[in-house]
């Protein structure tokens, strides 16, 4: 589903001022006809930028609920009119979408990068696989939250899905390797030690909050540190 925005957030809007002609002119240098033209703005963008739209929405989205949540609820949560809101999204099916996109182009693109890193082990990728997630799904919080809670319900949702099931194919992918490489027990399967370890990653959207005092690296070599070595001194 390509990204779109209303063409009222793109047309210029022309409007026809003598003083200002007659201003322009005598103090640029532009030709006699330049500075007879009739000047041209580009309407401003009433509330929110495109990009704060998106973020704030999201919050509302995983505070509420999307199911529960209208567009005259996230207009009201934002203080803005819905009018707004449509002047940069077409639905709010769409404005998921970018939602939670952002989110699954990181949380892939992480995973993609460490699987293909070279001159280290299968294990070696895994464990950088686990930590990039980690700081990913902080740094994208309420985008990886949102995704985390999509239920197949639209044909958006089921792509979203299907997204999050490539994820995790890489990841496994990743666990097999290393078993096969004796990095990794092998009395677990592939399939249990994946949930194992996106269970443990996926439960920080839980808890976490901007406000946690400590860092996003420390707690990505936390997870990273007990899901490959436990807890023993």
């Amino acid at each position: 589903m390509p990204e779109s925005s209303s063409p009222a957030s793109t047309t210029p809007d022309p409007t026809t001022s003598s003083a200002e002609s007659t201003t322009a002119a005598s103090t640029s240098s532009t030709t006699p006809a330049e500075a007879t033209a009739p000047k041209r703005s580009r309407r401003g963008r009433p509330g929110y930028d495109r990009e704060t739209l998106i973020n704030k929405a999201t919050e509302v989205f995983v505070s509420r609920g999307y199911d529960g949540t209208s567009m005259d609820t996230v207009a009201r949560e934002l203080g803005i009119t819905k009018s707004a809101i449509y002047h940069h999204v077409k639905s709010k099916e769409e404005l998921l979408h970018l939602a939670i996109s952002r989110g699954i182009r990181a949380l892939d693109s992480a995973v993609e990068t460490e699987s293909l890193r070279e001159n280290v082990t299968a294990l070696e990728r895994l464990q950088l696989a686990v930590r990039a997630s980690v700081v990913i799904l902080i740094e994208y919080h309420h985008s990886v939250t949102l995704l985390l809670r999509v239920r197949g319900n639209s044909p958006l949702e089921r792509e979203a899905l299907e997204a999050r099931r490539n994820i995790d194919a890489k990841v496994r992918a990743l666990v097999e390797a290393a078993i096969a490489e004796g990095g990794l027990r092998s009395d677990f399967t592939p399939g249990l030690i994946t949930r194992l370890l996106f269970g443990m990653v996926n439960s920080i959207t839980e808890w976490y909050r901007p406000s946690y005092p400590v860092d996003p690296d420390t707690i990505a070599e936390a997870v990273t540190t007990m899901a490959f070595q436990g807890l023993e001194a």
